[in-house]
């Protein structure tokens, strides 16, 4: 099949990339190659004479147009990510591009059979608990009054008891940041402009991926990146809030075999699915992780430290994509190793961690607890 990867110069989209072409199909790439995320241009890792690259940009309608000819099937992974607070460029970016391919499809009357779109579990927000009672409650975003004296965690407003974490599965819907509220937006827009014009589409909600070829130079994103660097570069890595915040961590190969899977899925199509690692880790647990993969003892920075924003606790229901054959084969160890390795092979990274947290000082996003 000719298959179109928006933003396959990336993580995901490389490795979507070289799982495809490996496959048999046809592959082209549209990216913007977008500082800082690609730094040196075309990356390396990509064998461009087996694709057909396109530069451009995804809310650019003549490029997609020429982009999604003699396309059978699409993955739109390409998107506008960080906590930054730019709010205007996660909708500009995430939800114009999407609406657009629908908008070509149709117009064009282009015979696309299929779109698969990256979501994240970020559409979650808080995700699912309950209280003591069984009581199952939706928690909204956390205040700067609760945040400044470090109550980290949800407290039931009736019992004051702490409510528990629940797994959250695709019908939990509750974003709480702009990027999260683009995804959502993203979802809807696919799955139902899908029905519409008749291109059966799917929505994969990203838990934390983990992998190779993950940038060095994003601000915010990335435990298994800003972990590493640190203990690449020799320096305690921070953590915020108390380091007991609970992620679902998930290998970049696990979702490659994830977006393969619905490609080739009839049953996937019109769904939207939970893409997780199955196992729970609080942050600090993750950390120690990378520290024993580097052999480092230094132990992470705790700073009475928050970043605004933060989920305190998300963990997702993976029960529905494994109804269909997927199951996530990988553990943090291989993520952390792989990444390990790929840092190893670079020849010019620099120390941009000081940058990133002065960055998010600025923009206010690194909060201090009172004393």
């Amino acid at each position: 099949m000719n298959i179109l990867i928006t933003g396959g110069a990336g993580f995901i989209g490389s490795h979507t990339a070289d799982a495809l072409l490996q496959k048999g199909h046809n592959v082209k790439i549209l990216d913007i190659l977008k500082k800082p995320v690609h730094m040196k241009g075309f990356p390396e890792y990509l064998d461009e004479s087996k694709i057909e690259f396109i530069f451009g940009d995804v809310t650019d309608k003549p490029t997609m147009t020429y982009a999604l000819r003699n396309v059978d099937v699409v993955y739109h992974l390409a998107a506008y990510q960080d906590y930054l607070p730019d709010y205007s460029s996660f909708s500009l970016i995430n939800v114009a591009s999407t609406s657009l391919i629908y908008e070509i499809i149709e117009e064009n009357n282009f015979p696309v059979k299929k779109v698969i779109l990256a979501s994240s579990q970020a559409v979650m927000g808080e995700g699912k608990y309950h209280n003591q009672e069984g009581k199952v409650l939706f928690p909204s975003l956390r205040s700067f009054m609760q945040l400044s004296n470090a109550q980290w965690d949800f407290i039931d407003p009736v019992t004051k008891l702490p409510l528990i974490m629940d797994v959250s599965d695709e019908s939990v819907i509750n974003p709480m940041n702009p990027y999260a509220m683009s995804k959502y937006q993203q979802e809807m827009l696919a799955i139902n402009l899908g029905n519409r014009i008749n291109v059966p589409s799917v929505a994969m909600r990203f838990s934390i991926v983990q992998g190779s070829r993950q940038s060095f130079y994003n601000a915010y994103s990335g435990a298994c990146r800003i972990f590493s660097l640190s203990y690449f570069l020799k320096k305690q890595p921070t953590l915020y809030e108390d380091g007991n915040s609970i992620r679902d961590f998930v290998n970049i190969h696990d979702v490659v075999d994830a977006l393969v899977l619905v490609m080739e899925k009839e049953e996937a199509n019109g769904q939207v699915y939970n893409v997780g690692g199955g196992n729970p880790y609080t942050v600090l647990e993750f950390a120690k992780a990378v520290a024993e993969v580097f052999g480092s003892d230094l132990s992470p920075n705790i700073p009475n430290e928050y970043r605004f924003g933060d989920t305190r606790h998300i963990f997702s229901d993976i029960s529905k994509l494994k109804s269909i054959g997927w199951q996530p084969k990988r553990t943090i160890y291989d993520s952390i190793k792989e990444y390990k390795q790929y840092l190893e092979q670079q020849t010019d990274i620099k120390d941009i961690l000081e940058y990133s947290e002065k960055h998010m000082r600025t923009l206010g996003v690194i909060r201090r607890i009172k004393k």
